[in-house]
């Protein structure tokens, strides 16, 4: 299923592909809400209280967002002091980690189906591939490691190898271009991911092609809303999308 918007350079256009991992790439099967229960537990918010409610539907909706900053907005402190937010919201930060790490060893991620093969096939037709995460980089590791994805692409990165913005911020796409020299122009650029966090950082960057794929977080009227040009099934539909058969 494609909806394309138009745009004044061509998808074949294209020479670099940055794509998110969870929920685009990644199947984690809802690992984000359960790393996050432990975390809030962690910081003294009881599952089924009002705010641990509060709390999940904020983290549901910002699906795509660096978790760093979700925890800040999370735990701010009602003092306006920004040293003791920051404090909470690394704390926050090192549990989530730690729990997602957790599941991510027990082996409860797993590759979206044809995930690798679409990926494999844009770099065997000259395109450069990156992948980006809201997570920290210790987790996108172990993310890599159990997938056996670590050497897959060129180039990984997480939101503070950008300077520690993460999305909706357009800094990791625009890293991604900077690091490879992969190409010419933000217009040469193809962006997929499965939230709207993902479609803003996209069409923020300049990138031609920002598809949203409906195998994660978000549906297809919230990615468009957001300014997706495509929607895809599955990111399996972006190599024909980019001209790659």
């Amino acid at each position: 299923m494609v909806s394309p918007l138009t745009h004044p350079t061509h998808p074949h256009d294209t020479r670099l592909v940055v794509l998110d991992m969870a929920g685009t790439t990644v199947a984690d099967g809802g690992l984000v809400e359960r790393a996050f229960d432990a975390a809030a537990h962690h910081m003294g918010v009881e599952p089924g209280s009002p705010e641990h409610a509060e709390h999940l539907a904020y983290v549901r909706a910002t699906m795509g967002e660096s978790k760093i900053s979700v925890f800040r907005h999370l735990f701010a402190d009602p003092g306006g002091d920004p040293a003791a937010t920051e404090e909470a919201a690394q704390r926050a930060n090192r549990a989530f980690e730690s729990a997602y790490g957790t599941l991510v060893d027990d082996g409860q991620v797993a590759p979206v189906p044809g995930a690798r093969d679409a990926i494999e096939a844009l770099q065997e037709a000259g395109r450069t591939v990156v992948l980006t995460t809201g997570f920290a980089r210790v987790t996108q590791d172990a993310i890599l490691d159990a997938l056996g994805w670590r050497d897959l692409v060129a180039l990984t990165l997480c939101p503070a190898d950008a300077g520690g913005r993460g999305r909706p911020y357009p800094d990791m796409v625009l890293a991604a271009l900077l690091r490879t020299g992969a190409a010419d122009d933000v217009a040469q650029i193809a962006v997929a991911g499965d939230t709207s966090y993902d479609m803003t950082s996209g069409r923020r960057s300049g990138a031609t092609v920002v598809a949203g794929v409906l195998t994660g977080a978000h549906d297809a009227d919230r990615l468009r809303t957001a300014g997706a040009t495509h929607v895809l099934d599955s990111v399996t539909e972006l190599p024909a999308l980019l001209g790659v058969v």
